[in-house]
């Protein structure tokens, strides 16, 4: 059974350099692609992307919109680019408030950026504004990294009334990703103020990475293990909730993209 899944990922290479999760990624949609699905790829157009290199441009038909993040207005500027080799189109979330800085999550220190839960926020309030414009239903949305966890929130909140999204299953994939500390500790307000209800909002009181994991899990249909460091704690809350688990396996397994698509299909 073909799937029509919506790919919302934090990395993808070549536009990025090859980690774990980009390098995964960049593999995953081509392959699903592949294998008869239809797919539909977002990643934030970070302001260290050479654009020319990769021929991005922006698609007008898409851009103009003002989201409001925490009452500012934000423009949202779609772009598209293709990786040749694959065949696979990639939209890309664009903004200049939160995209044009020259570097991906954290600056020339390492010190990670303060608004980056509002530029999560953009990310995955774009994303879905940009699939309702697309008039494209995907019956899997899998979303890669924390920076993309507000998808599954939104989805079960802002757009669950939405036509598009109603009867969508959602897929998270964990990573060895975690950030320091936490993020903004408005994070759980900004949110609610996007029309999310829900007395579970209490675990981003402090928004850390495993509470934000934690949030962002019981609102998944299926769990992927993408990394073999996933925070033990976190693997072990979705065990505990019984949610289906796809365990780890290395890329390089024969049937590691069958297994990919199998799950897909157990969970719809």
């Amino acid at each position: 059974m073909a799937s029509k899944i919506l790919y919302v990922c934090q990395e993808i290479t070549p536009y990025l350099p090859e980690t774990e999760e980009s390098v995964l990624c960049r593999a995953l949609t081509q392959a699903m692609q592949e294998r008869g699905n239809e797919i539909r790829t977002f990643m934030p157009r970070y302001g260290c992307i050479n654009e020319r290199r990769h021929q991005l441009h922006e698609v007008i038909r898409l851009s103009g919109m003002n989201l409001i993040i925490d009452d500012n207005d934000h423009q949202l500027i779609i772009k598209v680019a293709s990786i040749p080799s694959a065949r696979v189109q990639i939209y890309f979330i664009d903004n200049d408030d939160y995209f044009s800085r020259k570097a991906v999550l954290t600056d020339a220190e390492g010190k990670w950026f303060a608004d980056n839960d509002e530029r999560s926020i953009f990310f995955a309030r774009g994303v879905l504004e940009t699939v309702k414009k697309l008039r494209w239903t995907p019956t899997v949305v899998h979303c890669h990294g924390w920076f993309s966890s507000v998808v599954p929130i939104y989805l079960k909140h802002a757009f669950a009334d939405d036509p598009i999204f109603r009867n969508v299953k959602i897929v998270v994939s964990l990573y060895d990703d975690a950030f320091p500390g936490a993020l903004d500790p408005g994070f759980a307000g900004k949110v609610a103020n996007e029309g999310v209800e829900t007395k579970n909002l209490s675990i981003l009181a402090t928004p850390s990475y495993e509470n934000l994991c934690r949030f962002v899990l019981q609102y998944a249909d299926g769990v992927v293990a993408g990394s073999e460091r996933v925070s033990p704690e976190v693997l072990e809350a979705v065990r505990a909730n019984g949610t289906p688990l796809l365990e780890y396996s290395s890329p390089s397994d024969a049937d590691f993209f069958d297994n990919y698509n199998r799950f897909y299909e157990a969970i719809q």
